[in-house]
């Protein structure tokens, strides 16, 4: 199975994908999630439900693509002068909305989808972070560790942490994962 949706899409479908986007995050935050249902969205959003249907599938995998477009990173990572301080700036804020109600969430509904597409662009989002913080940090003449690094030293850990064990993913273990990484990792890509 794939994304019907892999790429932003343009004209009257980007319209529609907006509108219910917005009428799902409307309503997420008037109602439970458990109250929602496909035709209040599709009021909501001004359009049938047979849209969402023929677009998403069911509601559970609109939610994961909502929350998976509010995990799109905004812009660049915190720039603080170091590739361990830009780890723990961009890591702490990550935390910070991710251990909260809506941040857990967001990643059950992406987990919870059967799109394993859609759970791999968390990965490539995580990846592109990365990869900016590491070419800043070799531009500023640091050694760094590979980009699979960083993800397998930094990301996983922390990630594994917000699934299964939130109240372990703090700002103290996410320095001990970024000090681990920075002086086992390599510094190859």
């Amino acid at each position: 199975m794939t994304i019907k949706e892999s790429v932003r899409p343009g004209g009257r479908s980007a319209r529609v994908q907006e509108a219910v986007h917005r009428a799902v995050r409307k309503l997420q935050a008037t109602k439970p999630r458990e109250a929602l249902s496909v035709p209040q969205v599709a009021h909501e959003a001004g359009v049938t439900p047979s849209t969402i249907y023929r677009r998403w599938g069911n509601l559970a995998e609109l939610l994961a693509d909502v929350s998976l477009e509010r995990l799109r990173p905004d812009g660049e990572p915190p720039q603080t002068g170091s590739l361990a301080g830009d780890l723990q700036a961009w890591g702490e804020q990550y935390l910070d909305d991710m251990t909260s109600l809506p941040g857990q969430s967001m990643l059950s509904d992406i987990m919870a989808s059967a799109e394993r597409e859609r759970r791999q662009r968390c990965y490539h989002y995580s990846k592109d972070v990365m990869t900016c913080l590491r070419e800043r940090a070799m531009r500023r003449g640091e050694a760094a560790p590979s980009v699979e690094a960083l993800v397998d030293g930094v990301i996983a850990p922390m990630t594994y942490r917000l699934l299964y064990d939130v109240d372990t993913a703090t700002s103290e273990r996410l320095a001990l994962w970024i000090a681990q990484t920075l002086s086992h990792g390599d510094a190859s890509d």
